[in-house]
């Protein structure tokens, strides 16, 4: 049986780390597959669209040197279009830009600081965005 994630009852601060909690972001989003399709290069989007793309592979995490099943289309996200020019512009809204500095950096946790120096965005803003009751794009405190 599998653990519930419940929300954590601890106010987040500026110094509270975020992250994409991918699982979050699979049980609560219906159209995830087609949000994570969206953020795809030019290319996987072709590529992708002609097929059914729906594996998983193994991935190392950078930090800890374990191994992870995660969903492939998040790994090519990850590791190749995250990287492409254009990926993150001064045009992208504020959540989506989040999402994508997370998926840039390898899903690696960032505090409200950290994310408004790369967003160019109060830190303060980041924070009462992230830290209410709602929860976008799976975007939340990371407690470990």
């Amino acid at each position: 049986m599998s653990e519930v994630k419940r929300p954590s009852l601890v106010k987040p601060t500026l110094q509270t780390r975020f992250h994409i909690d991918f699982d979050w972001f699979r049980s609560n989003d219906q159209d995830w597959r087609v949000y994570l399709h969206g953020n795809l290069c030019p290319e996987h989007q072709k590529i992708i669209s002609k097929m059914n793309f729906e594996g998983q592979v193994d991935w190392v995490d950078p930090l800890t040197a374990e191994v992870q099943r995660v969903d492939g289309m998040q790994h090519i996200l990850i590791t190749h279009c995250s990287k492409q020019p254009g990926f993150l512009s001064e045009r992208t809204a504020m959540v989506d830009a989040a999402f994508r500095v997370f998926l840039a950096n390898g899903n690696m946790p960032l505090n409200s600081i950290e994310l408004g120096e790369r967003l160019h965005k109060s830190p303060q803003v980041i924070l009462k965005t992230f830290s209410g009751f709602r929860v976008y794009r799976g975007l939340r405190p990371c407690y470990e």
